[in-house]
């Protein structure tokens, strides 16, 4: 089941999101240009490694520096595959977010949304050398707010049954409910050594933390 588009109009222009979309193109054209031997060392020095960020944080009594890779792993990604989907559910569910939040606060809604992602990952995964990377943990954020504020809007998704392909319409809350569930198996089998090449937990924590900051942000 793979979200298309939604059936929930805006007020305001996405400026936001779509700058996000844009910078996280950017950036992965850039990682792409600079070939095999120079983009390993590119996620290495920006991607969040949750050993690191345990250890530095132990070893300094104030903000470590390598936490600024926090924020800048999440405009990194792993393939084209990876920052596709992710732009994907961040057009068709980030404007929404953003034209309720206002362009502010909806920049520090997805900023911390990813930071409280990365820190979930990492304090479970605390021994990892792995750099983690990717827009997923502040959109899983974006997601979780949506959830909670439009339930019950209509999202079109693709639907694939060996040849045949369908388009229905389903509420947001099905759709995102469905998701969440997906994550939690993921997160539950890596612990098993299963899919732990994807950081299920930030998903976790993104969809969490963006409930909660959205019932803490939102307009009254």
């Amino acid at each position: 089941m793979i979200p298309i588009r939604d059936e929930n109009p805006t007020r305001r222009k996405p400026f936001v999101t779509v700058a996000l979309i844009a910078g996280n193109i950017v950036v992965y054209i850039y990682q792409f240009m600079l070939g095999p031997d120079a983009s390993v060392d590119f996620y290495v020095n920006y991607g969040a490694i949750p050993a690191v960020l345990v250890f530095d944080l132990r070893a300094l009594p104030a903000l470590p520096v390598s936490w600024i890779t926090l924020v800048t792993s999440m405009f990194m990604h792993g393939g084209l595959l990876h920052l596709a989907g992710n732009m994907l559910y961040l057009w068709i569910f980030g404007n929404n977010i953003e034209d309720h939040l206002g362009h502010v606060r909806f920049i520090l809604f997805y900023l911390l949304s990813g930071i409280v992602a990365a820190i979930t990952h990492a304090a479970i995964f605390s021994d990892s050398l792995v750099p983690m990377v990717g827009a997923s943990g502040a959109i899983s954020g974006v997601l979780g707010a949506y959830a909670i504020t439009y339930p019950k809007a209509r999202v079109v998704v693709m639907i694939w049954l060996l040849i045949i392909i369908k388009f229905v319409r389903i509420p947001a809350f099905i759709v995102l409910g469905l998701w969440f569930l997906f994550q939690l198996s993921g997160g539950f089998g890596s612990f098993s050594g299963e899919d732990q090449g994807i950081a299920w937990f930030a998903h976790i924590g993104g969809f969490a933390a963006g409930i909660g900051l959205i019932l803490l942000m939102r307009r009254r």
